[in-house]
């Protein structure tokens, strides 16, 4: 069951501050995780978090 709310393409953008073109080819290449409902992607709040880890700096 879906508990947090989806987010939209534009929503993301403007949370990361890029342009939408950039959202859609980060979905398309796998590097962020979406979830298509008819011609429009979705993107959890959870999969957000988990992108941005997965691509922040890590320092030792």
């Amino acid at each position: 069951m879906l508990i947090q709310p989806l987010l939209t393409v534009r929503e993301v953008a403007e949370i990361l501050k890029l342009k939408e073109s950039t959202i859609r080819q980060m979905i398309s290449a796998g590097k962020l995780r979406a979830i298509k409902f008819g011609r429009e992607w979705r993107v959890t709040q959870h999969d957000l978090a988990a992108c941005l880890d997965a691509h922040a700096t890590k320092l030792a």
